[in-house]
């Protein structure tokens, strides 16, 4: 490997930020410096995206015109509607929310790159719309209405879920997006900002992020994690299970962090969510595994869960399919995504790293008669 070079580039500072700092000790999040634990018990994800994207707290009067704006975007340009309405219902949503964007930017045009905001508002309101109406109009029903629906988290449940919701769940998905909002420089975040610097519009920003996000090794985590769990009967056949799988060299999804050396600060928050939901569903089953996965995990490898791995359990108790996990975050994310290209565009350079070439060396041309 070459001076200044780093595999993944780990380690290497690529910008700067004023939005998010991870992992400063190992183990600490911060959202324009409050503490991610202070957020989580004390606000509403409307009040996160809002200090995400304009830089502080909202008063109410600011709070209440934010969330009657996010309402009022909810509804979908009928191009958009369409179009995912007739995407197939085996498609993964991921990819239907990344075709849903992309359509956005069709059907209504960033105006110009001044900043984004007005764009990131209405597309945010708009997400969970998407998702739902692919949701429930690819299997032929009808898209429960949200009149009379408040809360962003609220919303999204009423559009991920065939029955309805519970006030305990809807908590839940606040404190869920509230934690997945924004995490600095990881892999789609950084998308987001690469692809901002070139001047592309606020739509392709978002639908490199969504794609990067889709890979397992990102937001995908919480969907393996789920199928692990769901392997196991109970919490001593997980862990013998697991302890095979490492044996194996098997690889575990849900846990360590490419920043994080101490501990996942979103974890304990989540995973105290799983067991709340569990509990109201008198079924700790799923539950009890996972904490079995995790003791074994930290046992043997030192591992700790990050926030993938609780949110698959909590999802799951609280009714949500799994393919629906990874779109979720993308709700969430979207926030911290427009944070970001806001502040990308707000002093811009383009960003074009060099490689450590490692290729062969100059080399004679050789006409095709002499190969």
């Amino acid at each position: 490997m070459g001076e200044n070079t780093a595999e993944g580039l780990r380690g290497i500072r690529a910008g700067n930020t004023s939005i998010c700092t991870v992992g400063a000790e190992g183990h600490g999040l911060h959202y324009r410096g409050y503490a991610i634990e202070d957020l989580a018990e004390n606000s509403c994800f409307e009040e996160v995206a809002y200090l995400l994207m304009k830089g502080e707290l909202p008063t109410q009067n600011q709070l209440d015109g934010w969330c009657e704006q996010l309402q009022t975007h909810r509804r979908l340009p009928g191009l958009v509607e369409d179009i995912l309405r007739r995407l197939p219902a085996d498609a993964h949503p991921m990819d239907v929310l990344r075709t849903g964007v992309s359509a956005m930017g069709i059907a209504e045009p960033e105006p110009g790159l001044e900043g984004g905001f007005e764009t990131a508002v209405r597309l945010l309101g708009a997400l969970p719309s998407m998702l739902g109406t692919w949701y429930w109009g690819s299997r032929g029903k009808d898209v429960p209405s949200g009149d009379g629906i408040e809360g962003f988290a609220a919303y999204v449940m009423l559009m991920v879920k065939d029955d309805t919701p519970s006030d305990l769940e809807c908590r839940l998905m606040d404190a869920s997006l509230i934690l997945y909002a924004e995490h600095e420089f990881n892999a789609s975040t950084f998308t987001s900002r690469v692809c901002a610097s070139t001047l592309a519009d606020f739509y392709a920003c978002i639908v490199g992020a969504i794609g990067t996000l889709s890979g397992a090794l990102h937001g995908g985590a919480n969907e393996k994690a789920m199928a692990l769990i769901q392997q196991f009967k109970d919490p001593e056949d997980a862990a013998r299970g697991v302890r095979e799988m490492l044996a194996q060299r098997k690889l575990i999804m849900g846990f360590g962090h490419g920043v994080y050396r101490v501990r996942d600060p979103r974890n304990a928050i989540i995973k105290g969510w799983a067991k709340k939901v569990s509990e109201d569903r008198n079924d700790l089953r799923l539950f009890e595994i996972s904490e079995a996965v995790e003791q074994v995990m930290w046992d043997e490898k030192r591992l700790f869960a990050n926030l993938d791995f609780y949110s698959a359990t909590a999802y799951h108790m609280a009714g949500i399919d799994t393919p629906l996990f990874t779109p979720i975050f993308v709700l969430s994310r979207t926030s911290g995504w427009a944070a970001h290209v806001i502040e990308q565009r707000a002093d811009n350079k383009l960003i074009r790293p060099l490689a450590n070439y490692i290729g062969p060396e100059q080399r004679t041309y050789l006409s095709i008669e002499d190969r």
